[in-house]
């Protein structure tokens, strides 16, 4: 299998700025509404070693960018305390969605830098540009996955009766697993439902810039 090198170091630096700003936006947003919890435990920085996961930010996304994979994963959750917010659940789920929409927020500002500047076809902008736009999509897309502990849960948190919280709460430990469990179960749909979410988002931000 022949591994394109350039394109591997570029996909390991777009994951590590990524993540590294999808984490420290949850830090800030957590510290912004009253908890310093993460300031604390030197989470609220833009250091990435402060918040890679060995597996979910580089061995997992270099794993299915190796295999032409989409590329999806995550970090190490910041520390929260949410006795600690304000606005309570809704506290909880406006930082937890700060992350994702970092996320989001990326990849639209690439699409859009490529669209004028009229990046060419081939070469290393369209390449960088694309790498920038489908890796923050596809953690924007993984992350918004409604299965504790990511971060699209917080917003069932906020909306669900206190009964599917507590049920939520039960599995937050085995989440992970979990959502694991699925992808493998089932292989190759997860991955055409994480490239599909991806186009759509991409038709969207075409229409956008291109309407």
């Amino acid at each position: 299998m022949n591994i394109d090198v350039i394109y591997l170091v570029t996909v390991i630096i777009v994951i590590l700025i990524s993540m590294t700003l999808h984490e420290a936006m949850h830090a800030y947003a957590s510290y912004w509404l009253g908890d310093n919890t993460a300031k604390l435990q030197g989470r609220l920085t833009l250091n990435p070693i402060k918040h890679i996961d060995p597996f979910l930010t580089l061995l997992l996304p270099i794993m299915l960018a190796a295999v032409g994979a989409p590329i999806f994963g995550g970090a190490k959750p910041v520390p929260i305390n949410t006795n600690a917010l304000r606005f309570g659940e809704w506290g909880m789920a406006i930082v937890a969605l700060a992350g994702p929409l970092t996320n989001f927020v990326i990849a639209f500002i690439a699409f859009g830098i490529w669209a004028l500047i009229g990046a060419p076809e081939h070469g290393v902008w369209m390449q960088s540009l694309g790498i920038i736009v489908s890796v923050n999509l596809g953690f924007f897309i993984f992350n918004m996955i409604p299965i504790p502990p990511l971060d699209g849960s917080r917003v069932l948190y906020a909306l669900a009766p206190d009964f599917f919280r507590r049920g939520m709460e039960a599995v937050e430990n085995y989440g992970i697993m979990i959502v694991f469990g699925i992808i493998l179960i089932t292989g190759d749909s997860f991955g055409i439902f994480i490239t599909s979410a991806v186009g759509f988002f991409t038709t969207v931000f075409a229409g956008v810039f291109f309407h």
